[in-house]
């Protein structure tokens, strides 16, 4: 019979989990600057050539007492996952509000009609960072992004949501599909994005439950997998002629509309 897992365990197992690896040095030397941003640990490859910026990486890493590990290039390249843009650098950032699928599903839902975003093969890492940054500002209370399909949390998506990924509940999963199943297992309402519903996005925000709005891909919407699992579908209401939003633009109106 297996044992459950120690507490210390657990614990260790959740720190790693709201960890995110960004690489370059150019982005890793912004993250040192920042100390909002807290930097776990430095990693450098010791075949590196002497440089300005290095030399300024490793000086501020020391004066936040900030643990610098050297590596061999293939090590490094491990972590960063991206041999051939890591330049030999990369740092492990803790996001304090980052956390799990199984996390959330244990968790009670917040009192007061939450609100959630679920992300479905966003590719483009811009539109990933200002949809981050429009969930944080408006108040929604996770932002859902799968590993498949969408891009990965980086260096720009961070510089697109403007720091505010840092202050952004993030719930990170493996598939869209997964999300959503969690949450219509915790009775939270899924809404679909299209133009042919009869029945609006503000018509959608003001019912009275738990609500989350799931955001397609930017050229193809939702797939039909992710479709299927929809309880509703809700539309936002265009003019003269236009038929579709930037999927960010789309994110920020759901994220700023008022809770019933």
């Amino acid at each position: 019979m297996p044992q459950p897992d120690s507490e210390q365990y657990k614990a260790r197992k959740n720190h790693y989990q709201r960890m995110l690896t960004i690489y370059g040095r150019k982005p890793v030397l912004e993250a040192l600057h920042n100390t909002a941003i807290d930097v776990h640990r430095l990693h450098l490859a010791s075949s590196n050539r002497p440089a300005k910026i290095l030399d300024e990486i490793v000086a501020l890493a020391e004066s936040r007492n900030i643990e610098i590990s050297y590596k061999e290039k293939s090590a490094l390249s491990r972590v960063s996952r991206n041999a051939k843009q890591d330049q030999g650098v990369a740092a492990d950032l803790l996001l304090e509000r980052m956390r799990t699928l199984s996390d959330f599903a244990r968790e009670p839902l917040p009192s007061g009609y939450p609100r959630y975003l679920v992300l479905d093969r966003i590719h483009n890492p811009q539109n990933i960072g200002m949809i981050i940054r429009s969930a944080a500002a408006g108040g929604i209370d996770a932002l859902f992004i799968p590993e498949q399909g969408n891009a990965a949390i980086s260096s720009l998506v961070i510089k697109a949501s403007a720091g505010a990924i840092f202050k952004c509940p993030i719930v990170r999963c493996e598939t869209t599909e997964e999300c959503i199943l969690v949450l219509k297992a915790k009775k939270v309402r899924i809404s679909m994005l299209s133009s042919h519903s009869p029945t609006s996005l503000q018509d959608a925000a003001n019912q009275n439950g738990a609500i989350a709005y799931v955001l397609g891909n930017e050229s193809d919407g939702v797939t039909q997998a992710v479709s299927a699992l929809a309880d509703e579908r809700c539309a936002i209401p265009m003019h003269n002629g236009v038929e579709s939003l930037n999927v960010a633009v789309t994110a920020a109106l759901i994220a700023f509309m008022p809770k019933p």
